[in-house]
């Protein structure tokens, strides 16, 4: 197991009070393994899979194409043709063959055969002109020979995908396209990992859940919605443990039962600076913290390190707790950039890295150098086609509705100060994200 203190020795620029974002990202990446306890694939149907993670690659049990076909609508015919010392070609139509319905007989050196894309190549065939270079009369084409080649136009068996080769590897998460490969190939079970279970909950005795009345001085818990759609997005098991009391042995009961039945603990509150002290004292006797603040905005107040279900640390089931901070917007923005390839990759899953663009801001931007910033963008394409961004506006991290109006993040880096209008930055779209 590793611990805070060897991350020193092994992360650049290691400093738990102000990690820069790609240390935290560096040290979630070391501690965030796939699971490797027994029980972990179960096999699911092709209607159930989507949006899973292959335990295993899928061996394609056939050669696709099955059989040599036509890549258009054309006439086939045998290329030796091809070399007769003519400019065009006259060719008596033999037949047709259609997707389904081949034709059986192998044409002569003066023959062709009408074909339709897919349907199987005559024996004999290896060539297609396609239909629109050819100028039909009765029963007889021409066509100029310069028109096409040898074997042009003909899928062979297996081009796309020979048998015995893999269709879809190990750790690819199943998308719609993979759905349709897959039923190609004859396949409708898959062997699958088993989806990763995350516990997650709000703490602050100024909560109170939808539905309840707002009594003065208190607010409705949205990061759990929040939470719960993002995490849904990721495709893992969700165990919601509701509003957590501000008290030492509360947080304690809810970090054990999390603990106890999920592989990774997220909570929403309780890490600022007020509170860093409290967390940091109850963490270290349930197993260890890696850090506790980043030089990110927002999310600065972030902890993160594993804890264990038994009476000490380092005894019992292990899991990995992500403490985030309690404003809507920082919420958003740590799950992203810090918590995402964590799940992704205690899942099983490839790594995904997020979509990056480039883009000229539109508008000055203040930016502190120290601390990667990012802040909520409005991205549009000008008539050259170029990404131009600005802000939503004010940016505090507890002004949520700036996420509803924003369709980007603008992630200015760690070293950066502050932007001017024209300036190139990075964006983080989020489209398949928010």
């Amino acid at each position: 197991m590793t611990t805070s203190k060897e991350f020193s020795a092994c992360v650049a620029h290691y400093d738990p009070d102000a990690l820069p974002v790609e240390a935290a990202q560096e040290i979630v990446r070391q501690w965030a393994m796939p699971r490797t306890r027994g029980g972990l694939v179960e096999r699911v149907g092709l209607h159930d899979a989507l949006g899973r993670v292959l335990a295993c690659d899928v061996i394609s049990p056939i050669d696709v194409p099955a059989f040599d076909n036509s890549a258009m609508d054309g006439y086939a015919f045998a290329s030796a043709s091809l070399t007769r010392g003519a400019d065009t070609l006259d060719l008596a139509v033999a037949g047709t063959a259609l997707a389904g319905r081949p034709f059986a007989t192998a044409p002569d050196a003066s023959q062709c055969v009408r074909i339709m894309t897919g349907a199987l190549m005559p024996p004999g065939c290896d060539t297609v002109v396609p239909q629109e270079h050819v100028m039909r009369a009765g029963d007889t084409i021409r066509f100029p020979v310069a028109s096409v080649r040898s074997g042009q136009n003909r899928r062979l068996s297996g081009e796309d995908l020979a048998k015995g080769k893999p269709a879809l590897r190990a750790g690819r998460v199943v998308r719609a396209s993979d759905l349709g490969l897959l039923a190609s190939l004859g396949i409708g079970e898959v062997s699958v990992r088993k989806r990763l279970v995350v516990a997650f909950f709000s703490t602050g005795d100024e909560l109170r859940s939808v539905g309840e009345t707002l009594d003065p001085g208190s607010l409705y818990d949205s990061n759990r919605y929040t939470l719960f759609a993002m995490l849904k997005r990721l495709g893992v098991e969700t165990i919601d443990l509701g509003i957590v009391r501000d008290d030492r042995a509360s947080l304690e009961r809810a970090l054990r039962e999390a603990t106890e039945s999920a592989d990774v603990v997220i909570s929403s509150g309780g890490v600022s600076v007020g509170d860093a002290d409290f967390t940091r004292e109850l963490m270290n006797s349930l197993g260890d913290v890696a850090f506790w603040k980043i030089a990110m905005r927002p999310g600065r107040p972030l902890a993160f390190g594993r804890l264990w279900s038994g009476a000490r640390a380092g005894t019992g089931k292990p899991a990995l707790f992500f403490g985030l901070p309690g404003n809507p917007v920082a919420v958003m923005a740590t799950f992203y950039f810090i918590v995402r390839e964590a799940l992704l990759a205690m899942s099983g899953a490839e790594r995904q890295a997020l979509t990056v663009v480039r883009a000229i801001s539109a508008a000055p931007m203040k930016k502190r150098a120290g601390r990667t910033e990012f802040q909520r963008g409005i991205a549009t394409r000008d008539d050259d086609g170029r990404w131009r961004v600005v802000t939503t506006g004010p940016q505090g991290s507890g002004v949520l509705s700036s996420m509803s109006d924003a369709n980007c993040f603008i992630v200015l880096e760690h070293a950066r100060g502050d932007i001017d209008s024209g300036d190139e930055v990075e964006i983080v779209p989020f489209d398949g994200l928010i």
